[in-house]
Order: C-alpha cells, then structure tokens, then sequence
C-alpha cells in the first residue's frame, strides 16, 4: 500500500459518510416537514433520468383523488394489498392536515399515524384513484388504530404490510416508542391488527406483539407474501440499514405466534432466535411480491445510500439477487419506502415511493 492509499481511502469513507448524511431521509416524522401543511404535495412530478418514471401524483395538495377533501395535505408508506374480492386497500402512515396541533411534541400538523383507502384500479398506467376512505365523523381519513403521540411512551402506531386471509384484513404495524437520529427510530414492538369489515374498523391483537427484543427485534418492520398456503412474514429492525430475515405461518395460523417458524438459512424452525438474516444488510421500508414475468420473487427497498433497489430470487428464502438500483439516490435523494402494486402487470412494475421532502407518495413505474 502506498503512501497516498489511507489517505484516498480516509477521503472515500467521508465522502461516504458525507453522502449518507446528505441523502437519508428523516424518520417518518411530520415534524421534520414544512410546517405549512398547504405547501406540501404541490411540486409536481419529479423528473428522473433513469429507468424508473414517476407516472402520478397519489396523495397531496397536485393530486387527482383530491386527498385534501378528506384533510389528508401529507402522508407517507402507502402499502397496498388485494382484499381477496378485487379491490385493493392501501394503508398509509403518519398523516398531516390541517386541525388541532399536537402540542405535546410540538407538531404544528393535526396528525394521524394509519388511514386506509380503497380502490379499484388494476391498471396504474395512467395513475391509482381512490373509491372511498375511512372516514371520522367529521369526514375527515382517521386513524385506524389510534396512539398516544406522547415521546417515548408511544409517538405513532405506523403500518408495514397488509395481507387478506379467507377474507379478513390483516395489518402489521410498529409501535415507534422515539425518533432518533436520521434515519433511525425505536420501537416498543409490532403487532398485529384485524378487521372483518374490509378495513372501516380494526383492533389490535395484544397476543401477536413481538417486542423489541430478543429475535423478535428483527420483526419490528414487516412485508408479507403468500406461498402455497403459507403466509411468509419479511422483518427487519426498526429503522434503516438493517439485515431482512423470513418468517412463515399456514394462513389459518396467522395469529397464532406460536405456530411461525424461522429460516435458519438451512431450514425452517420454531426458535424465533434461530432465524438467519436472507439479505445481509441495507434494508429499510420493504414490500415483496412475486413477479410472473420474471418467474421471481420481487423485493424492493432502500439501500444504504438511499437509492431505491430491487432484489430477487427463485423462493422466499432465497438465495436472494445483488440489489439493481431502481432509482439512483443522486436522481431523488429524499425517496424511500418502496411498496409494488399488488396486481400483476407483466413486464412494467409499479410501486408507490415517498417523497420525503413534499412528503407525499408518488406511483413509479419501471419495466422490467
């Protein structure tokens, strides 16, 4: 080694550290936004120069289903599901609008932490509407499983996959204890909801938490897919950056924790602390989903630098692909929480990114 070669290399680890301080987004929380709701969502479609396109506006102040109508100015996540009759719900995470602040933490936005709309849109191609919303008595999207807001005791109640089985709506959402640093947050567990009236009402399962402890850390962030009558449950930790692990459960048993079992990267077991990471590391928000044109199971995420990546592989356990960047962070450096479209649309893939800095969520598409 010459020389010149630990300083080149002390230059590239801050020019690293440098970009990830520059490109990752905030936690997803509505303090560290605009403050004036109004302003939020009303850039207009960015226009990125590589493969991915953004295709349509789904929430915000520019947006078609005119989400402000029901006092929805900025959200974020948008995970979508089938609800087993051919219509989707989306779930969104933590909501602004106009209204009473929180005080208490200081927000200056009247905030919600889940809502959920519905839709019938099978082809995105010329954009995702919305039919109807769940809606309070002042006809305004509300929360459907409603938190305390207070730092440190519960600050959100935040969804991170939906599935339908035999009919009845499941969620799995985390309950973020604090905001910490960029890019980081702590969580009292997850859990799981249910809602037998195709998502207008939910309740929490208390018996299917998984604290933030042990194995179970690395469930607190989740995606589901079905397998042949199986359920399969992707986790991370809570935040960014951190290694994916697989779960699975026969759909009859989804609430059953004691019926799961854990890839140990050699075989399926019971023992939560067994399970073995099937993406190494980097990441962050995710949704997985098979893909028939590809004859692969799609995952799709953020890296570490915060570009939105896809992974795939041949089963759920893997072994998963190197990541192909979807969307480079240098193109749009505030996007995360990439969620597919649930239907199956050949060879173009769609998915839903927040934007961070209009924290709005946007319809992508690439093509595969």
């Amino acid at each position: 080694m010459t020389k010149a070669a630990p300083l080149l290399l002390s230059a590239l680890a801050g020019a690293t550290a440098l970009l990830l301080t520059v490109t990752t987004p905030a936690a997803a929380n509505p303090n560290a936004i605009n403050p004036i709701p109004v302003l939020n969502g009303t850039n207009g479609l960015p226009q990125l120069p590589g493969r991915t396109k953004a295709v349509f506006q789904v929430t915000g102040m520019a947006s078609p289903n005119n989400t402000q109508s029901y006092n929805v100015l900025g959200t974020d996540l948008g995970i979508m599901w089938d609800n087993g009759n051919g219509e989707m719900l989306t779930a969104f995470g933590d909501t602004a609008g106009l209204g009473l602040p929180n005080l208490l933490v200081g927000s200056t936005w009247a905030w919600r932490s889940n809502i959920l709309v519905r839709s019938h849109t099978q082809n995105p191609s010329n954009g995702i509407y919305f039919d109807s919303v769940v809606r309070d008595w002042f006809g305004q999207a509300r929360d459907l499983i409603p938190s305390p807001k207070i730092p440190f005791i519960e600050i959100s109640r935040i969804p991170t996959a939906g599935i339908s089985v035999g009919g009845t709506q499941f969620m799995s959402l985390m309950s973020v204890k604090s905001w910490d640093d960029v890019g980081e947050w702590t969580t009292n567990y997850s859990s799981l909801a249910v809602s037998g009236d195709n998502g207008e009402n939910w309740v929490e399962l208390p018996a299917t938490r998984r604290p933030d402890e042990g194995g179970n850390a690395n469930f607190q962030m989740n995606a589901f897919v079905k397998r042949d009558g199986f359920l399969y449950e992707f986790g991370t930790g809570s935040g960014r950056n951190h290694p994916a692990y697989v779960a699975r459960v026969p759909e009859p048993a989804v609430t059953d924790m004691g019926a799961y079992e854990y890839w140990d990267g050699d075989k399926w077991q019971k023992d939560v602390n067994a399970a073995k990471p099937v993406v190494g590391g980097g990441v962050a928000e995710m949704s997985v989903q098979w893909n028939d044109y590809l004859g692969q199971y799609v995952m799709l995420t953020t890296d570490p630098w915060n570009s939105v990546v896809m992974y795939t592989s041949p089963s759920p356990e893997g072994p998963w692909s190197p990541p192909q960047v979807l969307i480079d962070t240098r193109e749009l450096p505030t996007a995360y929480a990439p969620y597919i479209f649930p239907y199956q649309t050949g060879r173009d893939l769609y998915f839903l990114t927040t934007v961070h800095s209009q924290y709005n969520v946007i319809l992508m598409h690439t093509t595969l």
